[in-house]
């Protein structure tokens, strides 16, 4: 049997010349890299639709405006409050829960949406009345999430339930659609 020869093949042994043609094929991949980062992460409460401009400014002060509650003397109270952007603007608004201010007793709340005011340095604008006192609710929780606004409402069965005891639990839920603010019920729970 006979050893056949092998021949040297050509592309067996590294020359300059291939280092550098690798070097550069190497060189062109990390500057490619390069020119196609992703953009910067930007944080936000909620999506932005297309388009909509990003801004940073400052939710709405509730403190800063006078909201439509009938409590004379006595005065009101904001007791929650929850920022976002509710209509895919950029630009967070405010939802405040307020009350008049009671010694004793389970005032009803309102549920009021500000926004910014449309000249600089004025109070904020209120644009909503989501709940209105004489609906006779309380608020038990609120959130603002996702562009929807969402409360935990207490509430009474009939007359006869004492103000301090409500009974009727409701989760609602609020979202921005054409122009106004569409309200959606879950499940009631009877029994507080």
């Amino acid at each position: 049997m006979q050893n056949a020869a092998v021949p040297e093949l050509a592309h067996t042994h590294a020359r300059p010349v291939h280092w550098i043609a690798t070097a550069t094929a190497m060189a062109a991949v990390v500057a490619l890299a390069g020119f196609l980062q992703p953009d910067a992460a930007k944080a936000s409460q909620t999506p932005r639709e297309h388009g909509a401009p990003l801004t940073t400014a400052a939710a709405p002060d509730p403190g800063a405006v006078v909201l439509p509650l009938q409590c004379g003397s006595v005065g009101s109270t904001v007791e929650k409050k929850a920022s976002g952007d509710l209509d895919g603007d950029g630009v967070p608004e405010t939802v405040a829960v307020a009350h008049c201010r009671a010694g004793g007793g389970t005032p009803p709340s309102g549920i009021y949406v500000l926004t910014q005011p449309v000249v600089k340095g004025a109070p904020p604008r209120l644009v909503a009345t989501l709940l209105d006192p004489k609906d006779k609710h309380t608020v038990a929780d609120l959130i603002v999430r996702d562009g929807a606004v969402t409360a935990t409402l207490l509430g009474y069965s009939s007359n006869d339930v004492p103000r301090y005891e409500p009974d009727v639990r409701e989760q609602v839920k609020w979202r921005w659609q054409g122009g106004k603010f569409i309200r959606s019920t879950q499940a009631a729970a009877l029994g507080v």
